[in-house]
């Protein structure tokens, strides 16, 4: 009888075991068929998917990842942050870093940096490096490049994006894209959008125009959708016609969506979701980093306490929300999985190379910008120099490791005093003094430098009186209230004393070098004392060696700022009508300067800025000769090309970033007085002229009409101005649109 209850059990083992082996095969795999169209292999794998299994896709699973379908084989999706580097990685529920030791990254320059370079080979060699690190180090998606327009010096996350003209920071997030995403890594463009500040981030409500919406602050991210073809994009924290923006029925459903035809994720900024209903049906795809997750509740799978989790399913099942919703967000984050982490095809990566560390110096290099250079000082002439004092914080600090959810775990990052002291340490002497000491800011108070500050200001003085050069290296850093996540700047002027430092310093010696990190603008009430300035930035690993090869002249700076610098705060348009335009007044915000952003602002109220936007300085010259277009008349269709000869006139090679303005002296609407619609980086040799040629597409020409709720190209005459930036035109020329 034993022997007979144990066979019978075996047999009934053996049949459940080839019955659920028979159900098994007769799963259809043709999800896993590389060979079929990515939209065949969708609809195979969400017909084979349980409503539970679906709405499991919707929200995180832990700080950076989202689930997959074990089930099925499909796997989860892997998330990190990374405008300018692989962030570290950090525990499962905590935002400690995990100490684990493969993961030091290269530091890339700041996206501010990359934006003054106007190169887009260049944006194309960023993002195919940070591309094959965040592949190498298993990433699905890439949370990066933010692209959010620079309204005021004060937003603190300025260094994160790409200047104040919404054409340049279109012009360059489409190769930055295309180029990561080759790695089978998808981007995720940020924050979308309005988020230009982040006081009252998490709940602002902009109020804009429809024109400055369109013409300002979309055309990166449309770029971004058609062009660069991103497979994610981020939500923002904030709200737009008091929906908050990551759902948002309007720029998520119609705008992005509906009118872009995006066909990728959706992804919540962290703690960017707060209604189910909401979160399901005004265009959200997957919920990341909301309160109920396990650091803030200890109970098992608080994951599932998301809007978009159990709340969503119960809604589903009792038929409050259709099924067709979930789906929807299901075969966007299926496609994103098949381009990415099931694409057999995508290569391996790399990580920390001599290629990538060699690529962050030279768009660290690109992007320095010249900004005054009296007297001829720089570069250095070392058979004068005997002795130089380096004074500043910034010359030995490090600023890779903060910022919010930039920072990053570098494997090295060079200061420029190891860099000079390396370079030219057995050539002249070099001594350093901190001169001013940074204090940090705290939810509780300050917490004050150890330093004395006297005693810094005298011993700079000092040793810059023995000098034969003074390298001041000062700006900002990424204290809170710098340029920092989470914390807007509350003064325009530079912190810690350095005005005053650098007063007193120009009355010993006129030989002064100031270098800014930083990635905004700021007052500069000492420029005039101060011979000469360089524009540095935050250069990511390489940043020291890069700031040395200019200085030296090893590398002829060819940088253009791509944000105006105001001489004062209330000279920038979004300070000029009080409190309801920056920050807001009880949460209700008036972008006042409507479409008048940056440059275009301070040419309409003709307001002389301390430097332009697109403004940079070289060790060499340059003459343009010659501006004409090939044709007089044009219909919309059109692209006029606009030709003329550039020439090195000065004794060493160099490059000139060549910039065209449109403008329509008269519109039926208010126009700037010149936007730009085209730029080119032209390379030459001592001497040499070289003839250059910019498309200029007409369609590009319009501007947004708010009755026809489209893009309007208005007959009439234009004017095309050729510049060396905004506010020094070399040429002009006359054409006629038909």
């Amino acid at each position: 009888m034993k022997k007979k209850i144990l066979r019978s059990l075996s047999c009934t083992i053996a049949f459940c075991a080839i019955g659920t082996l028979n159900g098994y095969a007769q799963l259809n795999k043709t999800y896993l068929d590389e060979s079929q169209p990515i939209e065949v292999r969708i609809e195979s794998a969400l017909s084979q998917m349980t409503l539970e299994e679906k709405v499991a896709l919707c929200h995180a699973q832990s700080k950076f990842s989202s689930k997959g379908v074990p089930r099925l084989g499909i796997p989860e999706v892997w998330m990190n942050d990374g405008p300018f580097g692989v962030r570290a990685e950090v525990l499962w529920d905590d935002w400690a870093v995990a100490n684990v030791t493969n993961d030091s990254c290269t530091a890339f320059p700041a996206l501010t940096c990359l934006a003054a370079s106007f190169d887009p080979e260049l944006a194309a060699m960023y993002g195919k490096a940070l591309g094959e690190e965040a592949r190498y180090r298993n990433k699905s998606v890439i949370l990066g490049p933010g692209v959010n327009i620079y309204r005021t010096p004060f937003n603190g996350r300025n260094f994160e994006y790409m200047g104040e003209d919404p054409f340049l920071a279109a012009t360059l997030v489409v190769p930055y894209i295309q180029s990561l995403q080759q790695n089978g890594v998808a981007a995720c463009v940020k924050h979308y959008a309005l988020n230009n500040q982040e006081v009252w981030r998490d709940s602002v409500n902009v109020q804009i125009s429809d024109r400055a919406l369109h013409e300002i602050y979309l055309p990166a991210f449309k770029a971004a959708v058609e062009k660069g073809k991103t497979w994610a994009l981020m939500g923002a924290y904030n709200r737009y016609k008091y929906e908050f923006c990551c759902h948002n029925d309007i720029l998520l459903n119609k705008i992005l969506k509906l009118d872009w035809k995006f066909d990728g994720v959706v992804v919540s900024d962290w703690n960017g979701t707060h209604n189910t209903r909401e979160a399901a049906l005004k265009g959200l795809d997957i919920e990341m980093g909301t309160f109920t997750d396990g650091m803030s509740k200890t109970e098992i799978n608080a994951y599932n306490n998301y809007y978009l989790a159990s709340d969503f399913l119960r809604m589903l099942k009792d038929g409050e929300i259709d099924e067709e919703v979930v789906n929807d967000k299901a075969r966007r984050i299926l496609r994103l999985i098949f381009r990415t982490v099931m694409n057999t095809k995508r290569p391996f990566g790399s990580f920390a190379s001599p290629e990538h560390f060699a690529i962050s110096r030279h768009i660290a290099e690109s992007g320095i910008v010249l900004l005054k250079n009296q007297n001829n000082l720089l570069p250095l002439d070392f058979a004068k120099i005997k002795t130089i004092a380096v004074i500043g914080e910034n010359a030995d600090r490090i600023h890779s490791n903060a910022g919010g959810a930039s920072k990053l775990k570098a494997k090295y990052e060079i200061t420029p005093l190891q860099a000079l002291t390396k370079r030219w340490g057995d050539k002249v002497k070099i001594t350093y003094t901190r001169g001013y000491g940074s204090y940090t800011p705290t939810f509780e108070g300050v917490i004050p430098s150890p330093y004395n500050a006297d005693s810094l200001k005298n011993e700079a003085l000092k040793v810059a009186a023995n000098a034969d050069v003074v390298l001041f290296f000062g700006g900002l850093n990424k204290n809170r209230h710098q340029d920092n996540e989470g914390f807007d700047r509350q003064s325009y002027d530079l912190p810690y004393g350095q005005p005053e430092l650098l007063i007193e310093l120009a009355k010993i010696n006129k030989n002064i070098v100031f270098i800014i990190a930083s990635g905004t603008a700021t007052a500069l009430p000492f420029e005039k004392d101060i011979p000469t300035i360089v524009q540095g930035w935050y250069g990511g690993s390489e940043a020291g060696n890069a700031i040395v090869s200019v200085l030296s002249g090893e590398v002829n700076p060819s940088g253009k700022l791509p944000f105006s610098y105001p001489k004062k705060l209330e000279d920038c348009g979004a300070h000029a009508f009080g409190e309801i335009a920056y920050p807001g007044i009880k949460n209700d915000q008036k972008y006042m300067e409507d479409i008048l952003v940056g440059y275009r602002w301070l040419d309409t109220k003709k307001i002389k800025p301390l430097y332009a936007f697109g403004y940079g300085m070289s060790y060499t010259t340059f003459k343009y000769r010659k501006a004409t277009t090939d044709r007089k008349e044009y219909t919309v269709a059109d692209t006029a090309t606009l030709t003329f000869t550039l020439t090195n006139t000065g004794e060493r090679e160099g490059a000139e970033i060549a910039q065209v303005y449109i403008s329509q002296p008269k519109a039926s609407v208010m126009r700037p007085v010149k936007e730009l619609k085209g730029f080119t980086k032209v390379k030459l040799q001592a001497g040499e002229t070289k003839t250059v040629k910019i498309q200029l597409p007409v369609k590009e020409w319009a501007f947004y009409s708010e009755t026809s709720q489209s893009w309007v190209v208005e007959p009439g005459e234009f004017v095309i101005s050729l510049g060396a930036s905004s506010d020094d035109i070399k040429h002009k020329c006359v054409v006629t649109i038909k």
